[in-house]
């Protein structure tokens, strides 16, 4: 490579970089700070068209300009359609997938997203939150972020001190019918000390035997928690987890219907 080949691509890059940013700013903001599919397409085509020029300097710039300036106009105009027609962003951008409402999973729907169980539990994690069980709404965004609004807490409090006579009350806060999300209760045992993150002990079905280690409890007594809840067998379990407080969540499959 001879030294005018250099300079070539020295200047097509400083070029491509200028035009690749103007592109950016034209297109708005948006492009930066939430990226919905059909603008992560647009940014990797600027890219490929980009480095298409930087690397071919026996090409033309025209080659490369000129459908990089098409995908701009392209992607302007479905912007301000978009800003006209609600039909139109749903059909580019999708719409909001609603994954856990009054603390129920729709496991269809994470089907249909291929959204898995390790995915929720990690996107909650990151909102502090411990269990499934304080969630009211998750919604899965167009943009692949998970929107959590957890349980009043007031309300399952109030609850909680309503019909309680003694001290000695404590000991049937387990029953049936507090803090219940589609007939699955959050059962505490305060015996359990587990101070780390919230720990998945059943999904889909298959029962976690490192994290029963972990807490310290068998398979039996697992089996006795996910049976106050209705549930007969492991295989009819989605999801069952247990969080720093010892609070059990249980969510059935959802297959019979």
């Amino acid at each position: 490579m001879n030294f005018p080949d250099v300079g070539s691509h020295i200047f097509r890059t400083i070029l491509m970089y200028f035009l690749v940013y103007c592109a950016m700013r034209v297109m708005g903001k948006r492009e930066i700070g939430k990226l919905s599919m059909f603008d992560l397409v647009v940014s990797i085509m600027l890219a490929e068209m980009a480095a298409f020029v930087i690397e071919d300097i026996d090409k033309p710039l025209s080659y490369g300009i000129a459908p990089m300036l098409t995908l701009i106009i392209v992607q302007i105009g479905m912007a301000f359609i978009g800003l006209k027609s609600r039909r139109l962003r749903l059909i580019i951008d999708g719409k909001p997938t609603v994954l856990i409402s009054k603390g129920v999973l729709h496991r269809d729907e994470m089907r249909k997203q291929r959204y898995n169980l390790d995915d929720l539990l990690q996107q909650l994690r990151e909102q502090n939150v411990d269990s499934i069980g304080e969630v009211d709404f998750a919604i899965l965004e167009t943009t692949g972020k998970l929107t959590v609004f957890p349980k009043d807490e007031n309300t399952s409090n109030d609850s909680n001190s309503s019909g309680s006579d003694s001290e000695d009350s404590s000991s049937n806060k387990s029953k049936t019918g507090k803090n219940q999300i589609d007939g699955s209760p959050n059962i505490k045992f305060p015996n359990i000390k587990y101070e780390g993150l919230p720990l998945p002990l059943i999904m889909d079905g298959k029962v976690q035997d490192q994290n029963l280690e972990i807490i310290q409890k068998t398979r039996f007594w697992l089996k006795n928690q996910i049976q106050h809840n209705g549930i007969l067998d492991f295989k009819d379990v989605f999801i069952c987890s247990i969080d720093h407080n010892g609070k059990i969540y249980v969510s059935p499959k959802d297959d019979k219907k």
